[in-house]
This record gives C-alpha cells, structure tokens and sequence, in this order.
C-alpha cells in the first residue's frame, strides 16, 4: 500500500473522530500517559523531557526538537520570539516537515496545537509516531499495523493462554507482552509461574523488566489497563512497537539462523541423494555383472530336459528379475536428473558419481545386458528344435537298428554252414535257389544299411549327447554286414561247385520262393513305413503325408492279388500232396513260411488304419497350432499398434507449447496408469506365446510381431513416460526455485520447440542463437556479437559438445534473475549469529539452530586458528564456502 493512501485511510476514521468531537475519558488519559513517556524517550536523547503534553509543545520548539531526534535530519532554524504568531510559525515548520514526509495531516493545524488542544495534541503525536516508529515495520508486505499485528502473532503462538487479535483486549491480561519478553530474552520471565487470573502482576511483571533490562520506558499504566472496558489502541501500538524496535537485533539473528537452516537441509538432502544414488548403482551394476555370463553362455547339456528348464529360467528372467532392475534403472536415472537440478538451483557444484557409477557406465552396462540377451530366446528354441529332431533321429536309428538285427540274427551261422556237402541233388538245387533267395533279400537290405549309416552320420553332425552308443551300434551293424557279404559269396561258390553234380529243383516250390521274397520285403518295407515317424510343423506338411497315405491305400488291392497267388502255390503243393497221399514236403528253397506271408499281411492290414488315426490326430494338433497362431496374431497386432500409438503420443506432449507443464505431468501420469492398467494384454500375450513355444510353433505369418519385439516396445514406452514424467518435474522445480511464471515458461518451451527441427530436446548451435534472437536478445552481425555469443555458448555448453539441451537452456534464461543462496549470504548469516566475530563456537550454534543441524555444523567446521581464537572457536568461513563446492569439508 503507498504511503499516502495508507495515511488517508487512516485519517479518514480521524475526521469522523473529529466531527464527533468526543474522546474517551479513559482513553485520552492513557494517550496523555503513553504518548509523553514515548516523547521522552526520544526527548532524553537531547537532554530534555516534557510533563504536560498539551502545554510543553505549545511553542513549537520541543515539538521541533523531538522531529529532529527522531529522525535525524535537520529542521529550519525556529523563531525565538515568545509572540503568538512565533509559535505559530515554529509548529508550522514541525507540521510542514511531517507533511515533507507524506503524511496528510486531517483537521490539524498549528493554532489548535499552540493553543493547547489536548485531543489535535494527541492526534498530531499519534501521527509522529504511527510515520516514525510503526510505518517501516513490515511482515510479509502487509500494511504497518497489519504487519506488527502479525509479529505479535507468530511470536506469542507457542505461547498458553495468548491468542493476539488486536491491539486492545487480547494485551489486557498482560500474558501478551510477558510471552513477547520471554520469546527473546528467556532469562528475564519465568513464563511457566504466570497465571491468567493476575492480570496487574503480569502487567507489572512485563513493564518492570521492560524498563529495567530492555531501555523501555513506562508508556501504560497497569491499573488503567485492568479497569478499562476496552484499553486505548493506539496507546498499545505505540508501546508495542517499542518492543518490536527493541528485539529487530534477535530478528536479525532469527533471519539468519533460518538462511543457514534451509542451506543445510538442501546440503543435507543433497547428501542422502548422492548416497541413495551411489548404493542403487552399485546394486544394478553387480545384478548386472553377475547375470551377463549367464546370458552370454551359449551351451547346453545338449539334452531336451535341460534345454527346457535353461528356457525356463530365461522366462522367469524375463517376467520375474529384469522388470524390477529396469525400474530400479530408470529411478537411478531420475534421482540423479533431480539431483543435479538440485545442486545447480542452490548453485552447488554438479554431482559427480564414484568411477565406473555414472548414468553412462549404468546405461554401457545395461546396453551389454541387452546385447547378451539378444538372441538368447532364440537360440534356446533352436537347441530345442535340434534337440527334438536328435530324439526323432535317435529313435528312428533305434527302429531301423531293431529291424536289421532281428532279420540278421542267426544268418552268419546259416551261410557258414555245410549241409550241401550231405544232401541230395534236389535239396542241393533247393539249396542253390534259397541261398540265391537270401543274395536278393541281402541286397534288399543293403538300403536299410546305408540308411542306418547316414542316420549315424547326422546325429554325429548335430552332436547328440549319447554318440557314443550309436557309433558304436552302428559299428556292429556295418561289420556284420561286411561279414555276410564275405560269407555269402563264399557259400555261393561252395554251391556252384555242387551245382555240377545236382540238377533238379522243385519248381512249384522255386516259384513260391521267387514271389514270396520280394512280396515279403515289400511287406517289410510297409511295415516300415507305416510305422515310420515323423515331424511336421504345419497342416500342409501333414496333408502330404495324408495324400502320400492314399496313394499307399491304392496299391493294396494289387499286393493283396499277389497275396493270393503266392498262397494259392502252397495251396498247390498241399492239394498235390493230398492227392497223392503225401505228407507235404518242406519248401528247400526258401526260409518263408505261408503262415509268416499271411501273419504279416494281416499285420500289414492292420496298421493301416493306424497309420490313419496317427496322421489324423496330427492334423488336429497342427489345426491347434494354426489357431494359436492366429490368437497370438491377432492380440500381438492390437498391442503392437496400441504400443507405437502411445509412444508417439508421449513423445508429443513435450511439444506441445501451449500446455501447462502440470497439465503435461498429469498427462504422463494418465499415461502411466493407462499402460499399467493395459499391461493384462501383455500379460495375456505372454501366456499365448508360452503356449505357441510349447507348441514348438517358430513361424506366424498373421503378424510381423514377434513377442521380443513387443517386449521392446512395452520397455520403451515405460522409460519414456518415465523419463518425460522426471524431465517435466525437473522443470517445474526450476520454474518454481527461479520463480518463472506459467507464461513465461510456455514462451521458453515454445521458443526452445520451434527451433528443435529435429524434435531430439537439444539445439545446434545456429538453432540457439536464432532462439535468443527470437527471445529478444541483441546478438549482433560482427566480432563482437560472435565473442557475446560464443561466452553464452561456453555457460551452457561447458563440455563442448555442440549442442544445447532444454535444461542448459533454461538455466541460462533464468539464472540472471535467479533469488538463490550464495556462499556470501551463508557466511554473513553465520557473523550475524557469531555478533560479527570471524569465528563462532558450539553453544551458539546448539542455541541458534535446530539440534540436528547444529550437530552438523559442529562435525564440520575447522577449528579456527586465528589470533583472537577463543577455546573452541569454528572457523564458519570456510564451512560456507566448502557448502559450495568451492573446497573441501
């Protein structure tokens, strides 16, 4: 409020005062009492005092006395005459000064004062004193009385029985005034001994010690105090104020012990993030040294079991032990944005973490983690599928190896037998033809062989875990076989020899050895194939196999005709036999039987439909599969795009100029709790993809997302709202420490915005300085303007990395304004404490400050080791300026 107005509203009550032309007996009385000892009080400075108030400023001369005492500046020289118009003129000069001064005296004038008007008496010295001893007081901006009214207030509200709410009935107890002595000076009042229901003591008790210990003079009388109805205001203001002049030096005191208290807590604050920061680094960087090896170890126990439970492990890593490390990283991130904003809007030094813990080691280290798990899924489900197809292999080898050593067993002890050298011509001819039967079957079996081989082969090639028992099988199986080939052409040679001597051979039996052979082989290679086994990854591939089944179906009426024919041979024989009453002779040209034809046929007959059962629960299962494909296809679209929506949608907020940045933060916030609310899709995909990699599906051509690549999006769209959320509040705490308006700081964002071409937060350093142009500066077109600039440059670059980032822009913008503590502030608020002394001791700060913070200081100050040191002497200087990272504590 100006000085004027504040006066002419004050007056304003004075005139209507004046009108009624009345004052209060009891009133005036304590006005005459308190406004003369408040005169002298001053008066006493010079010398001279007055005893009647109407009567001594009469003349003018002490009034002008007292205006020169109170102020300090000299008044014109007054007349020295004793006429009336000499007084008239010496309080006209007293009036004129007070009015040099802004104040608008109402309805007083010199004749009223020098003939002896008590109540303009009282009205001009009340106007003295509210200009010269209440107008500068002043707490939080408010008006003169309002702002002593509130000073009243904070200092007596700690205080039993006191609640001050005007200058008149909340002192007349007197526990006001006792509680604003015993604020300041403890040692004079035993506050706790008071009681409410003595009102003359307590009033006697505050204006004894004021004058005794505090230079206050008596101004109100306690009896008049007690007695009255409601005690004169401006009697009370004038004595209060009195006390408020008196403490100004402990308010002082006060002030500066505040200052020091808010510095140490931000140090101390600072420390506990510097702390918190270097402990969560080191945490995530041993999480993270301890599982890259783990991630970077490509081998397996090449079994499915253990290739299985690794996957697992993986997944549980996935789901369960990164998800926390990547918030405890993005926390990391944002304590130490928040730290270093921090320490540069209490113009501390940045922060600089222990070696190996900055954010750049923190993101090196998890980029490595990354690169390490890159491909490790992957490969995990490629082990699987090997390993799936070493067990088809395996077991596969193990079908063909049965086969051969059954139709192998006994036949080494065959061929190197020697019957023929015994039997007749026509067992020998019979002889001849089985053993040329056998030469057909070895040859058919010489596929088999060399399949058993090759299945070896590859199983070597893809390391299967227990090679070593297959070579070794596999071994055997081929030395046997060179062994009957050896065996069987020695055995025929020893026939041809006897071929000479026998002739005949039974042709009905001939016959049935040459269409049995191969009739049985066939049998042997659609047993085989029937109960062949198979892998097959989609509903094509099955339906191939189902067509290649029919095809086989088809050519089962021609093998059942040849069937027939050779059955119908034996049945011939038996017929011939019969009709001759033989007994049916053995068929020496061959080791087959009827019944073995007939049981492997029916053998044969039955495994066909098992074929088709087999093949049709297969085409069920890839059906199953093609619909997880199309599950996981569908949902995994949905999410992609919701992901890449949301992402760009974050990543605009920060340009849009024209939103607050609360309104930005609670954006991101929204954003946060809708990605939080969204993660049951992720949820849900993880569960289809599970299924999908049991199902050992490793293609889906529905979507062009694969479940890591969503993983990355989902990753990325938490650390951006995270990061955006962390660089928002970032700003709003320089906004708000540098007392930046809204408007002011949309100018800057939309300024900084239009000129990020690249939308990547930083500006070149052409696009700065079309910024500053654009923002008003006068950077000029010659040396001198590209010297201002390249200064500016070096302020907000200081690493030289050609660029300029929002931050370091925003700090520039404001920092000239900036109301921030300095080590100067810090250090005059400690003399202040210390009564001027370039040291100060451990009481004072233990009775100055909080216990927490005076143990802190204590801690860490020096001794001081001037001449003039007293025991125990702290050297504050040096605190102050290590609190700034101008040295060392």
């Amino acid at each position: 409020m100006a000085e004027e107005d504040y006066y002419d509203g004050y007056m304003e009550e004075e005139e209507e005062w004046d009108r009624e032309g009345l004052l209060d007996p009891a009133w005036e009385k304590q006005q005459k009492k308190t406004f003369t000892a408040w005169c002298n009080s001053h008066l006493r400075k010079a010398g001279t005092n007055i005893e009647n108030i109407e009567e001594d400023f009469r003349n003018g001369l002490k009034l002008m006395l007292l205006l020169e005492v109170i102020s300090g500046e000299q008044l014109p020289k007054p007349d020295r005459g004793k006429m009336r118009f000499h007084k008239i003129a010496n309080v006209n000069k007293a009036l004129d000064y007070i009015a040099s001064k802004g104040v608008k005296l109402v309805s007083i004038g010199a004749e009223e004062i020098v003939d002896g008007n008590v109540k303009m008496t009282l009205g001009m010295i009340w106007t003295i004193i509210l200009r010269f001893a209440i107008q500068d007081i002043t707490v939080e901006e408010m008006t003169a009385k309002e702002g002593l009214l509130l000073w009243c207030q904070r200092k007596t509200a700690p205080y039993r029985n006191v609640n001050v709410q005007n200058f008149h009935l909340s002192f007349k107890d007197g526990l006001a005034f006792c509680a604003l002595i015993h604020r300041h000076r403890p040692d004079l009042i035993d506050y706790s001994k008071l009681s409410k229901d003595n009102p003359l003591q307590n009033l006697n008790t505050a204006f004894d010690v004021a004058e005794q210990h505090l230079d206050i003079p008596r101004m109100l009388d306690p009896e008049d105090m007690v007695n009255s109805v409601k005690p004169d205001e401006r009697s009370v203001m004038a004595y209060v104020s009195c006390y408020y002049h008196a403490f100004s030096g402990a308010q002082q005191a006060e002030t500066a012990a505040n200052r020091i208290c808010k510095v140490l807590k931000v140090n101390q604050e600072n420390e506990r993030l510097m702390e918190e920061y270097e402990r969560l680094a080191s945490d995530l960087l041993e999480w993270i040294r301890k599982t890259r090896p783990w991630l970077e170890n490509r081998v397996t126990d090449n079994t499915l079991p253990g290739t299985r439970s690794k996957l697992d492990e993986f997944r549980d890593y996935r789901r369960l032990h990164k998800p926390p490390k990547l918030n405890d990283k993005a926390q990391l991130e944002n304590s130490f944005n928040t730290l270093q904003t921090r320490l540069r809007l209490s113009n501390r030094p940045a922060y600089i973490p222990t070696e190996g813990k900055m954010v750049s080691d923190i993101a090196n280290a998890w980029k490595g983690l990354e690169s390490a798990e890159k491909g490790f899924e992957e490969w995990l489900l490629s082990e699987l599928q090997r390993l799936e197809r070493l067990d088809h292999l395996a077991q596969k080898f193990r079908h063909k190896c049965q086969i051969h050593e059954e139709w192998s067993t006994g036949k080494e002890d065959m061929l190197q037998s020697r019957d023929f050298k015994q039997c007749r011509l026509n067992e020998l001819k019979a002889m001849k033809k089985k053993h040329e039967a056998f030469e057909s079957d070895l040859a058919a079996h010489q596929d088999r062989v060399e399949q058993i081989a090759a299945i070896a082969q590859e199983l070597n090639a893809l390391e299967y875990h227990d090679v070593a028992s297959v070579n070794s099988r596999c071994q055997h199986i081929c030395d046997q076989w060179d062994r009957l080939g050896l065996l069987t052409q020695k055995r025929r040679d020893g026939l041809d020899e006897a071929e000479r001597i026998l002739e005949k051979i039974d042709q009905l039996h001939l016959e049935f050895a040459k269409r049995a052979a191969p009739f049985n082989n066939w049998m042997d290679g659609a047993k085989e194939d029937l109960m062949d086994m198979f892998i097959v990854h989609t509903t094509e591939e099955v339906q191939g196999l189902i067509d290649a089944h029919e095809q086989f179906k088809a050519t089962l009426g021609e093998a059942d005709k040849e069937f027939q024919t050779i059955i119908s041979l034996v049945q011939e024989v038996n017929h011939l036999a019969q009709q001759y009453n033989l007994t049916p002779p053995d068929n020496p040209y061959s080791t087959l039987h009827a019944q073995d034809i007939a049981n492997k046929w029916s053998e044969v007959k039955h495994l066909v439909p098992e074929r088709d059962s087999t093949l049709q629960r297969e085409m069920a299962r890839q059906q199953r599969n093609e619909h997880l494909r199309r599950e996981f296809g569908k949902r995994a679209n949905v999410v992609g795009q919701w992901i890449e929506t949301n992402l760009d949608a974050v990543a605009s907020i920060g340009l849009q100029s024209k939103m607050s940045l609360e309104d930005q933060l609670k954006k991101l916030k929204q954003f946060d709790s809708a990605v939080q609310a969204y993660k049951t899709n992720m949820d849900e995909l993880e569960r289809i993809n599970m299924e999908v990699q049991e199902a050992m599906i490793f293609e889906n051509r529905y979507t062009q997302y694969s479940m890591e690549t969503l993983r990355v999006g989902w990753e990325q769209l938490l650390t951006a709202i995270a990061r955006n959320s962390n660089e928002v509040e970032n700003q709003i705490l320089t906004r708000d420490s540098k007392g930046i308006s809204a408007e002011q700081m949309n100018e800057f964002r939309a300024s900084f915005n239009h000129f990020d071409k690249s939308r990547n937060r930083r500006l070149e350093a052409k696009e700065f300085k079309a910024c500053l142009v654009s923002l008003g500066y006068n950077i000029r077109d010659d040396r001198q303007g590209e010297a201002d600039f390249q200064r500016i440059m070096s302020i907000v670059d200081p690493n030289g990395t050609k660029y300029v980032t929002f931050d370091a822009f925003l700090d520039f913008m404001t920092r000239e304004t900036a109301d921030t503590d300095t080590a100067e502030q810090v250090m005059q608020s400690f003399k202040i404490l210390a009564g001027d002394k370039p040291y100060i001791t451990a009481q004072i700060l233990r009775q100055e400050l909080p216990p927490d913070q005076a143990e802190y200081c204590i801690q860490r100050m020096a001794p001081y080791t001037g001449r003039d040191a007293v025991p125990g002497a702290l050297d504050y200087m040096s605190f102050s300026t290590a609190l700034y990272g101008e040295s060392d504590l």
